[in-house]
């Protein structure tokens, strides 16, 4: 299951539960629709805290759809998840793939004020990734 929601920053987007290769498609398109009448800047909020893992295909989807919106005029975005596990494969993902610098992955379960800290980061930069020095 997916939803997209217009926001005042941007955009909201769940992801939840199995997603098959249809549906993720179906999302990508919807996407597209919406992203052409979007003027930039703009910010994303992903919620997939409880999404399962998605196979090669959804995969490549979901890369094609970061991609297009990040073309679109998305200026940052974060992801909340639930598993440090997932978290860190995802982290990993975006260093390697060069969408790291601006894309921040916050783990739910280790971070109770995960929203906050998203929009904090999504609305004035200020990176979870980078801890105060003592």
């Amino acid at each position: 299951m997916y939803k997209i929601e217009k926001t005042d920053f941007g955009f909201k987007l769940t992801f939840a539960d199995k997603i098959p290769p249809a549906e993720m498609r179906q999302w990508y398109n919807e996407s597209r629709e919406i992203l052409t009448s979007q003027s930039a800047p703009f910010y994303v909020f992903v919620d997939m805290r409880t999404l399962q893992p998605l196979g090669k295909e959804e995969r490549e989807t979901m890369e094609a759809g970061q991609k297009m919106y990040k073309d679109s005029g998305m200026e940052r975005s974060v992801v909340i998840l639930k598993s440090m596990v997932i978290g860190e494969q995802f982290k990993h993902l975006a260093k390697k793939s060069g969408i790291y610098e601006w894309e921040r992955y916050i783990i739910s379960e280790v971070c109770p004020e995960w929203e906050q800290v998203a929009m904090d980061w999504l609305i004035r930069a200020v990176d979870p990734d980078v801890t105060e020095p003592a």
